[in-house]
């Protein structure tokens, strides 16, 4: 069972990004601070297209409301 990180500000680094056949693409993240530093979260989006690959190493910020994490790529 995936465990959920609480609902808060966290920033994070991308580690890992894919792109699938429906045009959606798998993002991994690793925390980089706090209590959560270390942990990888996964997360799945549209809208990247082919883009996916160009995101490794990006800067990002998750943050969780209501238990649904939103991804915001730093530029």
């Amino acid at each position: 069972m995936a465990e959920v990180l609480e609902d808060g500000r966290y920033d994070a680094l991308v580690v890992d990004a894919d792109e699938a056949d429906d045009g959606s693409a798998r993002v991994e993240l690793t925390i980089v601070a706090g209590t959560h530093k270390g942990e990888v979260v996964t997360v799945r989006g549209e809208g990247l297209g082919d883009r996916a690959l160009d995101l490794l190493g990006v800067p990002a910020t998750i943050t969780v409301r209501d238990g649904t994490p939103h991804v915001r790529f730093e530029p």
